[in-house]
This record gives structure tokens, sequence and C-alpha cells, in this order.
């Protein structure tokens, strides 16, 4: 008999050890398309990670966290380089990055082999952002694995999928034999008990106190009755609410007396346990609270043991509990739990006929059926050749996110104590003579904010903490700032003129649209509101740094008329300056393009996206163009010196440039291209961040790779060696805003405006 050809299948997907139910379902599948099919079958794991606290083994090859874009498009070129026949995705919203998971995206895009992606979750009401991304995940992907009939229909009738597509393969259970619970009781030192079981990850919409709350009723009827919680907090809860939710619970069990009659395992027990639990269960409840909830593991083990069943109808207990294979009751209704249990308990025929007509069905889809369905499905499908579309169109533009650096936290840790972020450096060795000031620690909010949404890193956020209390400080009670404090932390007064409550703004406004810690929003919204009555009086430069603030702090408010009426008063002085200062040639808002001169296109495009107003779009535009002509010199830029900068009328100083102006740069042509949907922006960003790597008039990187600073400008005679947090701070707002800039994006159609194409440059 000839031998059959190995197929080598990668799975992206979370893997054990995490303790999640995605990875427990990925590790059965695959256990049992091996038992199905021998030697022909090699699996090759991608891991979905959230944390660097596991340690994968084999078949785990690659990882990616979370919310890193460059770890996908590294994963696809792993896949692709390994010859992978086949990718196999278990898909759950939360497991990837971005909007609704959209950054898996640009590992579909981009991976060359036949696409299967499973979806464990279809949302029936979704929002625009998880609707676009359900749409492209389907569209990426040769076949779709759905686990109920439900998953079918919705897929087909709210995504527009084609049913041909989609295929239906239950969530596998495990084959365990019908026994009798008394047996398996002794082993947990209950026997002559009666026994309800609920297991999983713990978190708040499993609905455990609502049973707790049934639980007096029955134990009226059954004095011995003991309800087994069996499963650790979940791991993400845990991260963030600790085991808050445990001891809420547990409080209930206290203040009902019931403390003989519920048993807290606070385990994530093996299989072989979790197995004997359920064995040694009579009845087994899931009153979760929301019905959108397509696939249960726990559910279907359940069913498959044989237990009599109990649950809210949640999709996924609707259809495995259909035809009296389980009792339905009401959501959030404790005493329907209550008669149902006591029901059950007290009519034994009904017990047994619950458990039968569950164990019967189970026989249907346990995991060496399910096992043999996967494989078959992957080993028999025949797949379309890959298109353009998928395969070609995207790599070139994700050369760019492959060749930056990875942003590194050690250059500003270096500049950073306990007070906050010390301003100047000599080299890589912070100058403690010049203390601190407050337009550098507003930056580096700023910094810290996108650092964290991308990263999810802990140092980020200690370091975030200590520039936000900065900033905080510095606010005096009437709203305004003080800006440069000496390092023994006493203020200097009298100050030069700043812009500190402009990028104070910023920085607030960064925080209120995406707090690493969502408590921070009302804490955070007072200050900026105190702050907000100063801003018609801010200088040119500070009313752009306020119209980023005002456009974040919209997005989380958008109903706050007076931060509107500030935006649009800001935006129109904006308008106000250039109608002054502008003519045929001299297209700008002064009669001088001196420093940080891209936040003023970039603030009236962020005002066009926030109002729709087509005069600020317009400028923006002309400005923003005006401004490259004068920077952008054949494939590089060279910005505006600041030894005599460039006055209308006379000569651009080429010396010395400032890091600042490349960082700025960078975020407008993202800013532009949000507001025209015009991709050649982001080409030119590319050439903006270049700057820093040596793409310049003297071919020297200002990034140092061994420090991971960066050089405090470009001068006539090499780079400034000193490393100051102003030039480190402009290297990581570039850095993160191109990272964040990529993505596989729908593009509307062609927008009234235009951008000058960097080819015309060349």
């Amino acid at each position: 008999m000839p031998k059959r050809a190995t197929r080598k299948i990668a799975f992206v997907s979370s893997c054990l050890p995490r303790r999640c139910g995605i990875a427990t379902f990925c590790n059965d599948l695959t256990k049992n398309i091996s038992a199905s099919a021998g030697d022909a079958f090699d699996p090759l794991m991608v891991a979905m990670v959230s944390s660097h606290d596991h340690q994968y083994g084999d078949p785990v090859k690659f990882e990616i966290r979370k919310n890193v874009k460059n770890d996908y498009l590294c994963a696809a070129d792993y896949l692709n380089f390994s010859h992978v026949d086949l990718v196999s995705v278990q898909h759950e919203f939360g497991l990837f990055g971005g909007n609704a998971g959209s950054h898996l995206n640009l590992l579909l895009k981009r991976v060359d082999a036949p696409i299967i992606t499973t979806v464990h979750t279809v949302l029936n009401e979704p929002t625009p952002e998880y609707h676009q991304s359900t749409v492209d995940l389907c569209e990426l992907s040769d076949k779709i694995v759905v686990m109920n009939t439900r998953g079918v229909s919705m897929l087909s009738d709210i995504f527009g999928v084609d049913p041909n597509k989609i295929h239906l393969i239950p969530h596998g259970i495990p084959d365990l034999p019908f026994v009798d619970s008394s047996y398996y009781k002794h082993k947990f030192g209950i026997e002559g008990r009666r026994t309800i079981l609920t297991f999983g990850l713990l978190s708040r919409n499993k609905g455990i106190e609502h049973m707790l709350k049934a639980l007096p009723a029955i134990v009226e009827t059954e004095p011995n009755i003991l309800y087994i919680i069996l499963g650790a907090t979940h791991p993400d809860v845990l991260r963030h609410d600790g085991e808050e939710y445990r001891f809420e619970l547990q409080r209930i069990v206290e203040e009902l007396g019931l403390q003989d009659n519920v048993m807290f395992y606070n385990q994530f027990v093996s299989d072989e346990r979790l197995h004997h639990f359920l064995c040694a269960a009579d009845i087994y409840v899931t009153p979760y609270q929301q019905k959108e909830q397509l696939t249960s593991g726990t559910l279907a083990f359940a069913v498959g043991s044989g237990k009599a069943v109990v649950s809210t109808p949640y999709w996924a207990a609707e259809e495995l509990l259909d035809e009296g294979r389980g009792k339905i009751i009401p959501f959030n209704e404790p005493k329907d739990l209550s008669d149902a249990i006591i029901n059950i308990l007290e009519d034994e025929l009904l017990l047994n006929t619950l458990r039968r007509c569950a164990y019967d069905y189970g026989r249907t889809r346990t995991w060496p059926i399910v096992g043999q369905q996967y494989w078959d499905l992957f080993s028999k499908t025949k797949f379309h050749a890959k298109t353009l579309t998928k395969t070609f169109a995207h790599k070139a533009d994700s050369v760019a996110l492959l060749e930056v650096p990875e942003p590194s936290l050690d250059h500003l840790r270096n500049m950073t104590d306990d007070t906050g972020l010390i301003q100047h450096a000599k080299f890589m060795l912070p100058d403690r003579d010049h203390g601190y000031c407050t337009d550098d620690n507003t930056r580096a909010v700023v910094a810290m904010v996108k650092y964290h949404a991308q990263y999810s890193d802990r140092e980020a956020l200690k370091l975030f903490n200590t520039y936000l209390s900065f900033i905080c400080h510095a606010q005096r009670g009437d709203g305004t700032f003080r800006n440069f404090m000496s390092y023994d932390r006493q203020w200097i007064d009298p100050e030069p003129a700043h812009d500190g409550l402009g990028r104070a703004l910023w920085a607030f406004g960064a925080v209120i649209e995406h707090p690493p810690l969502p408590e921070l929003i009302p804490i955070i919204k007072d200050y900026f509101d105190r702050s907000a009555r100063h801003i018609p009086n801010l200088s040119l430069r500070g009313k752009a740094y306020a119209i980023f603030g005002m456009r974040c702090y919209l997005k989380q408010f958008p109903g706050a008329s007076d931060i509107k009426r500030y935006l649009h008063t800001a935006a129109d002085d904006l308008v106000g300056f250039f109608e002054r200062f502008s003519d045929e040639k001299w297209v700008w808002f002064e009669n001088i393009l001196s420093y940080d001169n891209a936040v003023l296109p970039h603030a009236l495009f962020e005002s066009y996206i926030a109002t729709g107003n087509e005069t600020y779009l317009d400028i923006a535009t002309k400005t923003c163009e005006f401004l490259l002509e004068a920077t952008l010199a054949g494939d590089h830029f060279s910005f505006v010196g600041c030894n005599g900068w460039y006055p209308k009328g006379g000569r651009k100083a080429q010396f010395d440039q400032q890091a600042l102006e490349a960082a700025s740069t960078a975020m407008m042509l993202y800013g532009a291209n949000k507001a025209t949907d015009n991709p050649n922006y982001l080409k030119i960003q590319k050439k903006a961040f270049d700057w820093f790597l040596g793409d310049n008039d003297l071919s020297i990187p200002l990034y140092d790779f061994r420090t991971k600073g960066c050089g405090d400008g470009l001068e006539k005679n090499g780079v400034n060696l000193n490393q100051g947090a102003e030039s480190l701070l402009s290297f990581l707002l570039a850095l993160l805003s191109s990272i964040e800039s990529y993505g596989p994006q729908r593009r509307k159609k062609t927008t009234t405006s235009s951008a000058p194409d960097s080819n015309n440059k060349e």
C-alpha cells in the first residue's frame, strides 16, 4: 500500500500551557487529527501570546505578540518559508490585536498557503468595526468552519458569506463512559452527596452569582447538596481585576450561609482530573448571562459525559440541549434555576432521561469523529490557485514595516527618574543640571500611550505613570502650566513663553482616548477641562497641539459641545493665520518656516476629520504640499535647519536639522492619509522616518542601535552625539506612528483632495 503524502498544516491559535479555551480546543483538535491521519499529518503551531510567561514546546514554532503588527508579517513569512500546505486559524476576536482583531489580516493577506478558519464567535449585531473585520476574515479564508447551524445562517445572512464556503463541524466532545456518579465521588470525599458542577475559567459573564442565589431554595429540599465551582480566574481578568469576582462570589456564599454547600476549586485542571469531576457530578449548570455565545467547550464536555444539564439560553446551549437533552431557563432568574434543579433532583426518571439523551447525542460528535472530519476537510479539499490581490500587491507595501526597528524603552528608562523625564544628556548620560520640562513629559505621555496600546508592556505603564504624574503636578490651579523644573524639584520662575499647555492637552486627550487603565478617564478629564478655557489664548502651535488633544477627547466624548466649540475656534484661528500670510508662492501660516512646522497642517487635517469642514482640508492639503516641496529633496528629507530657519523670500537653512521635524512630518503624513485615503502619503511617511536611519543630507543615522537613543540633531559636520529626551521621543513617536499607520486597509473611492506622488520627487 503506497504511503500517503504528508501534509504540513500550520495552526494559528492560542496554545497550551496558556490557560484558554481556544488553546485547549486546538490541543484536542491536533491530537485527534493525528490519530486519524497518522504520519500523513505534520502540525506546526503559531502561538498567540498575551505575555512572556509561557514556555512553549513542540509543535509550537513561532510566537505572535497580540498587539505587535510586525509579528503578524514575520509569522506569514515564516510560514511561507516553511512551505506549509495549509493554515488553520482558530479565530476568536480577543486573541488578535487591532480594531476587532484586524491585525490577523496582516498575516492572512501575506501568507501563500490556503487558509481554513474556524470561527468560535459570530456576532449577531456587530458594530461596523466587527462587521468589517468578520467580512475581511471570511474573504481572506478559503473555507470557514462553524460549530452549529446558527453559525452557518449568521455568516450567510449577516456577513454575506457564500454558504458553499462554510462547513459545519461540531465542537469535539471527550469519549467518556456513561457512569454512575457515585463511583467517582469517593475521589473527592463527597460520597453520599448530590452534586452540581460548573467549570471553566471564571469571569463575570459566567453568571455564577445567580446560581449561588438559587442555592438556598435547593438546600431546603436537598440539605446535603454540594455546588462545585471548578476553575481558575481567567488570566485576562486576573491581570486587570485580580480575584475580585471570586471574592465577590465568596462573600455571597458567606452572606447566604452556604459555606457547607459550596466548594471553590481554584485550579486549571488536567483533562483527566476534569473528567473525574464531570463523572462525579449529578447536574451540570451554565448560568451564563449573554446569549451571544456560539460555542462552549465546557457545555459540550458536560453533554458528552451524559450529565443532566440546566442552562440559560445562549446560542450554544439552545442547540446542544434541544430535543430534551437538557433544561433551558431564562437569563438572570435564580428562582427558575432553583425550580429546574429541584425538579430534576426529585424526579429520578427525568434525571436519567436527560442524561441518556445527552450522552447518546454526544456519541455523534466525539473528538475522534470531529478529528476525522477536520482531516477530511484538510486533506481532500481542492483549493483554487492564489490570486495576485492576495499574494502580491500588499507585499511591497509591508517591507517598510518589516525594516523598522522594534521600539525600545532602554534609553527612555535611562533618562527617567522617579520625578520625570530629564531634559538633556551628555552623550547617553542624563544631564541633571538642566532638570525637567513639561514639554518633554507631555510628549512622553503620548508616546507611552501609543506604545502601551501596541505592546501592553508593564515597563511602559510604569514610565507612563511617572510622566503623567509630572504633567498633572505642573498644572496650576487656574489651568495654566509651569514648564521648567530644576533637578532639586523646584519650579523655575519666571520662565520663557512655552507651549506646555497645548502639549499637555494633547497628552491628556491621548489618555482619555486610549487609557491604559479606564479609571484614569474621569481624573484626566478634570485636568483637561480645567485648562480648556485657555485654548483661545494659545500660540499658533499651542493651538495645533490642543487640536490634537481635543480630537482625542471628542472620540471618547463626541457630544462635548464646549470642546467642539474650542476646536472650531482654534482651527479657524489657523485658517486666519494662513489667509493673512500666504500668497501664490508662499503657502504658509507665517512669514517663516521655523520649528515643528508639520503640526500646523496636521492640526487642520485632524480638524477636517472631526468636523467635515472642507476649508480645513483644502488649507491642510495646500500647506502640507508646500512643506513637502520645501523639505523633500529627491529621495530623502532635508528639514529646515534651526540656524536661520527659512524666512519668506530668503534661503532655507540646511543645518542644524532637528529630530522634532522628522517626527511631526511623519505624524502629519499619517493624518493626511486618514483625511484623504491617499496611500502616497504613507509612502512619503516612510521617507520621513528613514531620516532617523540615515536617509538624510549626510547619510548618517541619528538613531543609535547600541544605546537605543537618538542624536540631538543633524549638524553640518555630523550628528550631535548628545541623546536628549526630545530627540529620543521624536524617534519613538515617528516610529510608533509609522507602525500604527500600516495595515490592510480598505480604501474609499478617490476624494477631491490630492497628495503629491513620491515618485515625482525621485
